[in-house]
């Protein structure tokens, strides 16, 4: 395993999970479009189940083919993060959509317990915003300050030091 690559502090990759959210805006805006265009929607509600695995692929294949390809979102471009296999090198496609299915894991268990509760609206986000935390929080019990879905998909995040960064650890 290749030491030289850091993780990039949690409140980066937090950041950059904002930025992306942003991004992934306007991804799900026109995929909703183009479903509701070729299922004759005119409602959200009609074919529920069938939208959302509809945007499951959508985004699944955004993210899978970023990893997949650079290694970077444009979110991790900007935030200057990479995705890598735990040698440093290029993800497998096989990787990359592991580390998605089991990046929903910042989500899930608090959907799970919010529809077990039948929590509504703010309680609901609460709950929500309480279980990213939590899982945000598993990359302070890790070595190497990787989430516990990048451990679990065998991948790391990287931060790639900036120009500025490189000339001076060089000393230049």
């Amino acid at each position: 395993m290749n030491s030289d690559l850091t993780a990039p502090a949690i409140r980066r990759r937090l950041i950059c999970m904002v930025y992306e959210a942003m991004l992934l805006f306007g991804i799900v805006f026109v995929s909703g479009f183009i479903f509701d265009v070729i299922t004759q929607s005119r409602h959200a509600l009609t074919l529920r189940h069938t939208r959302q695995f509809w945007l499951f692929l959508v985004i699944g294949a955004y993210f899978v083919f970023c990893w997949s390809r650079s290694g970077q979102t444009l979110a991790m471009q900007t935030w200057r993060i990479k995705v890598v296999d735990l040698d440093g090198g290029k993800l497998p496609v096989v990787k990359a959509i592991v580390r998605y299915c089991l990046a929903w894991m910042w989500f899930l268990p608090a959907m799970a317990l919010d529809h077990q509760l039948g929590l509504k609206e703010w309680q609901m986000a609460g709950v929500v915003i309480a279980g990213m935390l939590a899982w945000a929080y598993t990359a302070r019990f890790d070595k190497q300050g990787q989430f516990l879905h990048d451990r679990l998909a065998k991948t790391r995040l990287i931060h790639i030091p900036s120009e500025i960064e490189l000339k001076a650890q060089s000393g230049t």
